[in-house]
């Protein structure tokens, strides 16, 4: 099989190791921050940039979803360093224009990294390049849609496909929905299926909604916050800043993860100079170390714990009122946890049974619990058992709908929350069908459509002819790269709406199209009634304004709900019955519709100029009561599952960098992990490279296996690191092409990025890609 080309850069002989950091932020995060903005975009905008991110009547971060305080002040500088690494991007002042396309062409794209791509700049018009041409070339606007709509109009809906990313506003994002289920089809991937799908999968059907039950106070409520399967100090740094705050007021925090992280350790608030002085704050009051995917078989043996607790001391542990009064299935959960294997539990975690033991004395204590999590949960064949898993110890004790206690995934791209409630999802509720057709007049398709994994197999057949992309970069984000960059090679067109150059342009179908868009930071004034502002949905379920405020770098940007309305009256046509040119010129007129067509958005015009917004309802967090088919919350019961590699192999999970989100690159460090100038490592356990043959800094050829089938990355750098042992990590998108389309989360069919099974082989200069 043809193996992708690297997406970053490396050489081997300047790759440097250092000691992992015991600490995160400080002031170190300060200095790369400003570093960042003012390189990227010059003092102006980057200082103009910060005083308004995350602040009221100012823009949404572009970076993670972690909320902002709805009862509290806002703090001056109410980012991270990764957010300010972010809004240095978008600012930039680096342009990606005409001769940029006259001087590369898609052979000479196609060998540039991922890093490369991203840092060219901003795109600044519309480009376009046919079947036979070897270079993107200028194109105006109208000539673009008219394309689009004669290749949509020439296949029909199903072969169609609209992805979309996390970064896509509300409004954007139902305009979008709208738009693909007008012309007949659900085919609406996003980014929510190769993330956080499996948590929907497993919250849905146990206690009626999708989504974390708690707010940002209940954190610093919390008596205990379990913290699972994530880096914060690096995915989310301000939710350290709760964390802190939870410790602070007498709670304790336990971070479960097969790899230390600085963040969970200490963290150093640049916003607190005593904490400074003191060198931090203690995060995390215990660490366990559990293998990858060994975390289901960790909360069984909590459960164990905690009912064999209640059976020593009656009344001390269980919840009983709330459990008859809310719930079912408790008596077949209580059978089934009765017994326990502790030598297959202390092999699936890797943990002892006294640590585990230890850990559940803290739970039995709790009077108020959190559990957060985030991927390192999602992306495995067992994951919705997981989860559910972590939903049965919350019931037990009744942690729903009282302060300081819920459940809490911990979403990453700003909006991703948001554009699932919008109505971006390939399997739509009858409700949200009926509502769109009684408002719109339209005829909604009610057969399902591709999800991302889908999708990907939808390319390897040939079965797509349109793909458009609405923000992301779908070839690195999803697996099995090679099959998924071939296939979007043979579709008929793909279209881009993007800020950035990124691979997913380069590996582009027969006609492709990228069509250069505003981003968060930038002003949208072009409209008959003036600026305009848009919405997003944070982790915690609130709703509030974003509005940019720079003048963009080129005068041919369009917003995003322009481009998707232009799109749409160029593919339907002047006569169809969805006043697209209203919406895109008033975007009150979108949430008057959204107002009517989604519940909990009522008065929307209205409610989004409140200062802080506006929080959508949650049953079980807002009355104790579950919105499932029997309107209680269920207890399942799952068989213990763990992943094990056989004799030569590692499991082998894929992780972000410090200086990365998603497939954005914005250096190629590590700093918290001390990685440097490169990252085409493995991080190992010392003694299983000893076992496996292998030292520290070998460069070897990684091979992963599935069902008979192998899948290959080369030349990675092998890295002694304290991993659990069993277990390895590399980073994503590297690793991406290692999974195969098929290893998925049974009913998510989120891919396998937590969950493949690796060797080793040394590797052969002749090998070269």
């Amino acid at each position: 099989m043809a193996r992708p080309a690297p997406v970053n850069d490396i050489n081997e002989n300047e790759l440097e190791v250092h000691d992992p950091k015991s600490a995160a932020a400080g002031i170190k995060a300060v200095m790369v921050s400003m570093e960042r903005g003012f390189s990227q975009a010059g003092v102006n905008r980057t200082v103009r940039s910060m005083l308004r991110v995350n602040q009221h009547g100012g823009f949404d971060c572009p970076g993670c979803a972690w909320p902002e305080s709805i009862t509290g002040a806002r703090k001056p500088a109410e980012f991270c360093e990764n957010g300010a690494k972010a809004i240095a991007e978008e600012n930039t002042v680096r342009t990606v224009g005409p001769e940029f396309w006259a001087a590369h062409s898609i052979a000479d794209l196609e060998g540039k990294t991922e890093y490369w791509l991203g840092h060219q700049g901003r795109i600044t018009e519309p480009v376009m390049i046919r079947e036979g041409e070897t270079h993107y070339s200028p194109v105006s606007w109208a000539e673009a849609f008219n394309v689009i709509g004669e290749h949509i109009r020439s296949t029909t809906p199903d072969r169609c496909v609209f992805y979309t990313s996390g970064r896509t506003a509300n409004e954007t994002a139902f305009l979008y929905q709208l738009f693909a289920r007008s012309l007949g089809t659900n085919n609406l991937p996003d980014c929510s299926n190769m993330c956080h799908e499996s948590s929907g999968s497993a919250l849905n059907p146990t206690i009626g909604i999708g989504k974390g039950t708690v707010s940002l106070e209940d954190l610093g409520e919390a008596e205990l916050i379990f913290v699972v399967g994530q880096n914060p100090g690096t995915n989310h740094p301000r939710m350290l800043s709760a964390l802190k705050e939870c410790r602070e007021n007498g709670g304790k925090v336990v971070a479960i993860n097969p790899l230390p992280e600085a963040g969970l350790l200490n963290f150093k608030d640049p916003q607190d100079p005593a904490s400074l002085l003191r060198g931090g704050a203690q995060i995390a009051d215990e660490f366990l170390q559990v293998k990858v995917g060994g975390d289901l078989a960790l909360f069984q043996a909590f459960g164990h714990l905690l009912l064999e607790e209640e059976k020593r001391v009656p009344g001390s542990v269980v919840d009983k009122a709330f459990i008859e009064a809310q719930t079912e299935g408790f008596e077949a959960y209580r059978e089934a946890r009765r017994e326990i294997d502790w030598e297959e539990t202390e092999k699936a975690t890797g943990i002892s049974r006294l640590e585990i033991t230890r850990i559940a004395g803290m739970l039995a204590k709790s009077k108020a619990t959190i559990i957060c999590w985030a991927l390192g949960l999602t992306q495995q064949p067992h994951s919705v058992d997981t989860l559910k898993e972590i939903i049965n110890l919350l019931l037990l004790q009744g942690n729903f709908g009282k302060p300081g206690a819920g459940a809490c995934p911990v979403r990453g791209h700003s909006n991703v929350q948001g554009d699932r409630t919008m109505g971006i999802w390939e399997k739509p509720k009858e409700w949200l069908l009926e509502a769109l057709d009684k408002e719109f007049g339209i005829q909604s398709p009610r057969e399902h459509g591709f999800d991302s994994t889908e999708t990907l197999q939808a390319f390897e057949e040939d079965n797509v002819d349109v793909f458009v992309s609405l923000g992301g970069n779908f070839a690195l984000a999803n697996a099995d790269t090679a099959a998924l960059e071939a296939g979007m090679k043979r579709a008929g067109l793909t279209v881009h709406i993007s800020t950035k150059p990124n691979r997913s342009h380069v590996v582009h179908g027969r006609t492709s199209i990228i069509l250069p868009t505003l981003g968060r930071t930038d002003t949208d004034d072009k409209h008959p009634k003036g600026a305009q502002f848009l919405s997003v949905e944070d982790s915690m379920s609130v709703v509030h304004s974003t509005r940019g405020r720079l003048a963009p770098v080129s005068d041919h940007l369009l917003a995003e709900p322009v481009i998707v309305a232009r799109m749409a009256q160029a593919t339907l046509g002047e006569d169809h019955p969805v006043d697209w040119r209203g919406m895109a010129e008033d975007y009150d007129v979108i949430r008057d519709h959204i107002s009517r067509v989604l519940p909990g958005f009522e008065n929307f015009n209205q409610r989004i100029r409140n200062k802080n917004g506006f929080v959508l309802p949650n049953p079980p967090r807002d009355s104790r009561s579950f919105a499932t088919d029997i309107g209680r919350a269920r207890f399942t019961v799952s068989p213990l599952e763990y992943l094990e590699a056989p004799e030569g192999h590692l499991i082998l999970q894929t992780m972000r960098s410090h200086d990365q989100y998603n497939t954005t690159f914005y250096g190629l460090d590590d700093r918290y992990r001390g990685i440097s100038n490169g990252r085409r490592v493995v991080l190992v356990h010392p003694e299983d490279l000893k076992d496996l043959g292998f030292a520290d800094r070998d460069l070897v050829d990684v091979v992963s296996t599935f069902r008979g089938t192998e899948r290959r990355a080369d030349r990675f750098r092998l890295v002694a690191y304290p991993t659990a042992r069993g277990c390895a990590a590399a980073y994503f998108p590297e690793a991406n092409a290692l999974v195969h389309r098929e290893l998925v989360a049974r009913e998510s069919n989120t891919p396998g990025f937590k969950a493949m099974t690796v060797r080793f082989e040394p590797h052969q200069a002749d090998q070269l890609s």
